[in-house]
Protein backbone atom coordinates (compact mmCIF):
# COMPACT_ATOMS: atom_id res chain seq x y z
CA UNK A 1 0.00 0.00 0.00
CA UNK A 2 1.29 3.42 -0.93
CA UNK A 3 1.54 5.63 2.14
CA UNK A 4 2.67 8.72 0.28
CA UNK A 5 0.64 11.79 1.19
CA UNK A 6 -0.11 14.15 -1.64
CA UNK A 7 -0.05 17.77 -0.47
CA UNK A 8 -1.99 20.07 -2.81
CA UNK A 9 0.14 22.85 -4.21
CA UNK A 10 -0.75 26.40 -3.25
CA UNK A 11 -1.02 29.11 -5.83
CA UNK A 12 1.23 32.19 -5.48
CA UNK A 13 -1.84 34.30 -4.71
CA UNK A 14 -2.88 31.93 -1.94
CA UNK A 15 0.58 31.98 -0.40
CA UNK A 16 0.70 35.78 -0.64
CA UNK A 17 -2.70 36.00 1.06
CA UNK A 18 -1.60 33.70 3.88
CA UNK A 19 1.57 35.70 4.45
CA UNK A 20 -0.46 38.91 4.53
CA UNK A 21 -3.05 37.72 7.04
CA UNK A 22 -0.29 36.32 9.29
CA UNK A 23 0.80 39.94 9.88
CA UNK A 24 -1.38 40.94 12.83
CA UNK A 25 -0.59 44.64 12.54
CA UNK A 26 -1.70 44.65 8.91
CA UNK A 27 -4.97 42.87 9.74
CA UNK A 28 -5.70 45.44 12.42
CA UNK A 29 -4.71 48.22 10.01
CA UNK A 30 -7.08 46.93 7.33
CA UNK A 31 -9.88 46.74 9.88
CA UNK A 32 -9.24 50.28 11.14
CA UNK A 33 -9.00 51.75 7.63
CA UNK A 34 -12.15 49.92 6.56
CA UNK A 35 -14.05 51.43 9.49
CA UNK A 36 -12.70 54.88 8.65
CA UNK A 37 -13.60 54.55 4.96
CA UNK A 38 -17.12 53.40 5.83
CA UNK A 39 -17.56 56.30 8.23
CA UNK A 40 -16.34 58.93 5.75
CA UNK A 41 -18.24 57.39 2.83
CA UNK A 42 -21.44 57.47 4.87
CA UNK A 43 -20.71 60.88 6.39
CA UNK A 44 -24.30 62.15 5.88
CA UNK A 45 -25.37 59.39 8.28
CA UNK A 46 -22.34 58.94 10.56
CA UNK A 47 -21.73 62.64 11.22
CA UNK A 48 -23.98 64.19 13.82
CA UNK A 49 -23.72 67.71 12.40
CA UNK A 50 -22.62 69.43 9.22
CA UNK A 51 -18.99 70.27 8.70
CA UNK A 52 -19.54 73.89 9.77
CA UNK A 53 -22.73 73.40 11.78
CA UNK A 54 -22.69 74.55 15.39
CA UNK A 55 -24.00 72.43 18.24
CA UNK A 56 -27.47 73.65 19.21
CA UNK A 57 -26.84 73.99 22.93
CA UNK A 58 -25.74 77.51 23.87
CA UNK A 59 -23.24 78.26 25.18
CA UNK A 60 -21.69 75.82 22.72
CA UNK A 61 -18.08 77.02 22.31
CA UNK A 62 -15.14 75.07 23.79
CA UNK A 63 -17.34 72.33 25.18
CA UNK A 64 -15.45 69.33 26.53
CA UNK A 65 -16.49 65.83 25.30
CA UNK A 66 -20.07 65.12 26.37
CA UNK A 67 -23.34 63.56 25.21
CA UNK A 68 -24.29 66.21 22.66
CA UNK A 69 -20.69 66.65 21.47
CA UNK A 70 -18.82 63.34 21.72
CA UNK A 71 -15.38 64.86 21.04
CA UNK A 72 -16.14 68.38 22.22
CA UNK A 73 -16.55 71.61 20.23
CA UNK A 74 -14.22 74.31 18.91
CA UNK A 75 -14.11 78.06 19.43
CA UNK A 76 -17.34 78.71 17.51
CA UNK A 77 -19.30 75.70 18.73
CA UNK A 78 -18.73 73.25 15.87
CA UNK A 79 -18.81 69.54 16.69
CA UNK A 80 -15.28 68.10 16.54
CA UNK A 81 -16.48 64.53 15.92
CA UNK A 82 -18.35 65.55 12.77
CA UNK A 83 -15.49 67.75 11.59
CA UNK A 84 -13.06 64.86 12.07
CA UNK A 85 -15.16 62.66 9.80
CA UNK A 86 -15.15 65.27 7.04
CA UNK A 87 -11.48 66.04 7.66
CA UNK A 88 -10.44 62.40 7.40
CA UNK A 89 -12.38 62.13 4.14
CA UNK A 90 -10.48 65.02 2.55
CA UNK A 91 -7.10 63.82 3.83
CA UNK A 92 -7.67 60.24 2.59
CA UNK A 93 -8.73 61.52 -0.84
CA UNK A 94 -5.61 63.68 -1.08
CA UNK A 95 -3.34 60.88 0.14
CA UNK A 96 -4.78 58.14 -2.07
CA UNK A 97 -5.08 59.98 -5.37
CA UNK A 98 -1.78 61.84 -5.12
CA UNK A 99 -0.01 58.60 -4.16
CA UNK A 100 -1.53 56.60 -7.02
CA UNK A 101 -0.57 59.26 -9.58
CA UNK A 102 2.94 59.76 -8.21
CA UNK A 103 3.62 56.01 -7.96
CA UNK A 104 2.36 55.48 -11.52
CA UNK A 105 4.67 58.22 -12.81
CA UNK A 106 7.56 56.97 -10.68
CA UNK A 107 7.14 53.37 -11.87
CA UNK A 108 6.97 54.42 -15.52
CA UNK A 109 9.91 56.83 -15.41
CA UNK A 110 12.08 54.68 -13.13
CA UNK A 111 11.51 51.50 -15.14
CA UNK A 112 12.25 53.17 -18.47
CA UNK A 113 15.31 54.98 -17.07
CA UNK A 114 16.76 51.84 -15.49
CA UNK A 115 16.10 49.57 -18.48
CA UNK A 116 17.17 52.02 -21.15
CA UNK A 117 20.13 53.56 -19.34
CA UNK A 118 22.44 56.00 -21.10
CA UNK A 119 21.82 59.72 -21.26
CA UNK A 120 18.10 59.44 -20.51
CA UNK A 121 18.86 57.65 -17.24
CA UNK A 122 21.51 60.24 -16.31
CA UNK A 123 19.18 63.19 -16.98
CA UNK A 124 16.27 61.71 -15.03
CA UNK A 125 18.43 60.80 -12.05
CA UNK A 126 20.07 64.22 -11.95
CA UNK A 127 16.62 65.84 -11.95
CA UNK A 128 15.50 63.64 -9.07
CA UNK A 129 18.72 64.34 -7.17
CA UNK A 130 18.17 68.08 -7.66
CA UNK A 131 14.67 68.03 -6.18
CA UNK A 132 15.50 65.51 -3.43
CA UNK A 133 18.41 67.68 -2.32
CA UNK A 134 16.01 70.41 -1.18
CA UNK A 135 13.71 70.05 1.84
CA UNK A 136 10.40 68.71 0.61
CA UNK A 137 8.30 71.31 2.41
CA UNK A 138 10.35 74.20 1.00
CA UNK A 139 10.05 72.74 -2.50
CA UNK A 140 6.28 72.40 -2.11
CA UNK A 141 5.87 75.99 -0.94
CA UNK A 142 8.01 77.42 -3.76
CA UNK A 143 6.43 75.32 -6.50
CA UNK A 144 2.96 75.93 -5.07
CA UNK A 145 3.30 79.64 -5.70
CA UNK A 146 4.93 79.11 -9.10
CA UNK A 147 2.22 76.74 -10.34
CA UNK A 148 -0.51 78.94 -8.89
CA UNK A 149 0.77 81.89 -10.91
CA UNK A 150 0.41 80.01 -14.24
CA UNK A 151 -3.10 80.91 -15.31
CA UNK A 152 -3.35 78.51 -18.25
CA UNK A 153 -2.86 75.58 -15.85
CA UNK A 154 -5.83 76.65 -13.73
CA UNK A 155 -8.37 74.39 -15.53
CA UNK A 156 -6.14 71.40 -14.69
CA UNK A 157 -4.87 72.26 -11.24
CA UNK A 158 -7.87 74.18 -9.94
CA UNK A 159 -7.72 77.02 -7.45
CA UNK A 160 -4.54 77.52 -5.43
CA UNK A 161 -6.15 76.33 -2.20
CA UNK A 162 -8.38 73.60 -3.66
CA UNK A 163 -8.07 69.89 -2.95
CA UNK A 164 -7.38 69.21 -6.63
CA UNK A 165 -4.43 71.60 -6.62
CA UNK A 166 -2.93 69.87 -3.57
CA UNK A 167 -3.31 66.46 -5.26
CA UNK A 168 -1.62 67.69 -8.46
CA UNK A 169 1.16 69.34 -6.46
CA UNK A 170 1.94 66.20 -4.46
CA UNK A 171 1.71 64.00 -7.55
CA UNK A 172 4.17 66.15 -9.51
CA UNK A 173 6.78 66.15 -6.76
CA UNK A 174 6.13 62.75 -5.19
CA UNK A 175 7.32 60.49 -8.01
CA UNK A 176 11.08 61.11 -7.59
CA UNK A 177 11.68 58.75 -4.68
CA UNK A 178 9.50 56.08 -6.28
CA UNK A 179 11.44 56.39 -9.53
CA UNK A 180 14.73 55.79 -7.71
CA UNK A 181 13.35 52.68 -6.01
CA UNK A 182 11.97 51.22 -9.24
CA UNK A 183 15.14 52.11 -11.15
CA UNK A 184 17.23 50.22 -8.58
CA UNK A 185 14.98 47.18 -8.91
CA UNK A 186 15.15 47.29 -12.68
CA UNK A 187 18.95 47.58 -12.67
CA UNK A 188 19.11 44.49 -10.44
CA UNK A 189 16.70 42.51 -12.63
CA UNK A 190 17.48 43.46 -16.20
CA UNK A 191 20.56 41.22 -16.45
CA UNK A 192 18.78 38.16 -15.07
CA UNK A 193 18.31 35.07 -17.19
CA UNK A 194 14.56 35.46 -17.75
CA UNK A 195 15.07 38.99 -19.08
CA UNK A 196 17.79 37.75 -21.44
CA UNK A 197 15.42 35.00 -22.59
CA UNK A 198 12.70 37.57 -23.29
CA UNK A 199 15.15 39.62 -25.34
CA UNK A 200 16.26 36.53 -27.23
CA UNK A 201 12.71 35.76 -28.40
CA UNK A 202 12.29 39.34 -29.65
CA UNK A 203 10.20 40.88 -26.85
CA UNK A 204 9.99 44.66 -27.02
CA UNK A 205 11.28 46.93 -24.27
CA UNK A 206 7.78 47.95 -23.25
CA UNK A 207 6.68 44.30 -23.06
CA UNK A 208 9.66 43.39 -20.87
CA UNK A 209 9.03 46.36 -18.57
CA UNK A 210 5.29 45.69 -18.33
CA UNK A 211 5.30 41.88 -18.05
CA UNK A 212 8.59 41.12 -16.30
CA UNK A 213 10.31 44.03 -14.60
CA UNK A 214 7.39 45.79 -12.91
CA UNK A 215 5.64 42.59 -11.69
CA UNK A 216 8.92 41.41 -10.14
CA UNK A 217 9.26 44.79 -8.40
CA UNK A 218 5.75 44.77 -6.94
CA UNK A 219 6.95 44.42 -3.34
CA UNK A 220 8.98 47.67 -3.22
CA UNK A 221 6.28 49.40 -5.29
CA UNK A 222 3.62 48.46 -2.74
CA UNK A 223 5.77 49.77 0.09
CA UNK A 224 6.41 52.97 -1.87
CA UNK A 225 2.67 53.36 -2.46
CA UNK A 226 1.84 53.09 1.23
CA UNK A 227 4.63 55.49 2.16
CA UNK A 228 3.39 57.90 -0.50
CA UNK A 229 -0.12 57.84 0.96
CA UNK A 230 1.18 58.53 4.46
CA UNK A 231 3.62 61.15 3.16
CA UNK A 232 0.89 62.98 1.26
CA UNK A 233 -1.44 63.01 4.28
CA UNK A 234 1.29 64.30 6.57
CA UNK A 235 2.47 66.85 3.99
CA UNK A 236 -1.08 68.15 3.56
CA UNK A 237 -1.37 68.42 7.32
CA UNK A 238 1.90 70.35 7.48
CA UNK A 239 0.86 72.73 4.69
CA UNK A 240 -2.55 73.27 6.27
CA UNK A 241 -0.93 73.84 9.66
CA UNK A 242 0.93 76.82 8.18
CA UNK A 243 -2.13 78.02 6.25
CA UNK A 244 -1.20 76.75 2.77
CA UNK A 245 -3.51 73.75 2.49
CA UNK A 246 -7.17 73.54 1.46
CA UNK A 247 -9.02 76.52 2.86
CA UNK A 248 -11.49 76.00 5.66
CA UNK A 249 -15.08 76.99 5.22
CA UNK A 250 -17.44 76.43 2.30
CA UNK A 251 -17.97 72.86 3.47
CA UNK A 252 -14.28 71.92 3.44
CA UNK A 253 -11.90 70.85 6.18
CA UNK A 254 -9.02 68.40 6.63
CA UNK A 255 -6.93 66.88 9.37
CA UNK A 256 -4.28 69.52 8.74
CA UNK A 257 -6.80 72.32 9.19
CA UNK A 258 -8.06 70.75 12.42
CA UNK A 259 -4.52 70.38 13.74
CA UNK A 260 -3.70 73.95 12.72
CA UNK A 261 -6.77 75.31 14.46
CA UNK A 262 -5.71 73.55 17.66
CA UNK A 263 -2.53 75.64 18.04
CA UNK A 264 -2.31 76.74 21.62
CA UNK A 265 -5.33 74.68 22.63
CA UNK A 266 -3.39 72.48 25.05
CA UNK A 267 -1.88 75.44 26.88
CA UNK A 268 -5.33 76.95 27.37
CA UNK A 269 -6.82 73.70 28.65
CA UNK A 270 -8.82 72.72 25.53
CA UNK A 271 -6.87 69.48 25.08
CA UNK A 272 -9.49 67.71 22.95
CA UNK A 273 -8.94 70.10 20.02
CA UNK A 274 -5.37 68.85 19.64
CA UNK A 275 -5.55 65.28 20.93
CA UNK A 276 -8.26 63.84 18.67
CA UNK A 277 -7.02 65.22 15.28
CA UNK A 278 -3.43 64.22 16.10
CA UNK A 279 -4.60 60.81 17.27
CA UNK A 280 -6.47 60.31 13.98
CA UNK A 281 -3.28 61.18 12.06
CA UNK A 282 -1.22 58.69 14.08
CA UNK A 283 -3.78 55.90 13.68
CA UNK A 284 -4.03 56.39 9.91
CA UNK A 285 -0.25 56.55 9.48
CA UNK A 286 0.38 53.43 11.57
CA UNK A 287 -2.38 51.45 9.86
CA UNK A 288 -1.12 52.23 6.37
CA UNK A 289 2.50 51.52 7.32
CA UNK A 290 1.56 48.12 8.78
CA UNK A 291 -0.33 47.29 5.58
CA UNK A 292 2.69 48.32 3.50
CA UNK A 293 5.03 46.07 5.50
CA UNK A 294 2.66 43.13 5.13
CA UNK A 295 2.25 43.72 1.39
CA UNK A 296 6.02 43.74 0.97
CA UNK A 297 6.33 40.44 2.82
CA UNK A 298 3.40 38.91 0.94
CA UNK A 299 4.51 39.87 -2.57
CA UNK A 300 8.23 39.17 -2.22
CA UNK A 301 9.00 35.41 -2.25
CA UNK A 302 12.35 36.10 -0.59
CA UNK A 303 10.49 37.33 2.51
CA UNK A 304 8.83 33.96 3.15
CA UNK A 305 9.31 33.07 6.78
CA UNK A 306 10.29 29.63 7.90
CA UNK A 307 7.50 27.60 9.38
Amino acid sequence: MNDDVVVPAKSPRRMAYERFVSHRGAVVGVFVLTILVVFVALSPFTARYGVNEAVQAPPNYFLSPRANAWLGTDDIGRDLYSRLIYGVRVSLVIGFFSAVISVFLGCLIGAVAGFRGGMFDDIIMRITDLFLAFPFLVTLLVMRNMLGAITWLRPITGDLSSVRFIIVLFAIFGWMSVARIVRGQVLALKEREFIEAARAVGASRWYIVRRHLLPNSIGPIMVALTFSVVGAILSESTLAFFGYGPQAGAGATSLGILVGQAKGAVNTGFWWLAVFPCLALVIIALSINFIGDALRDATDPRMVKDA
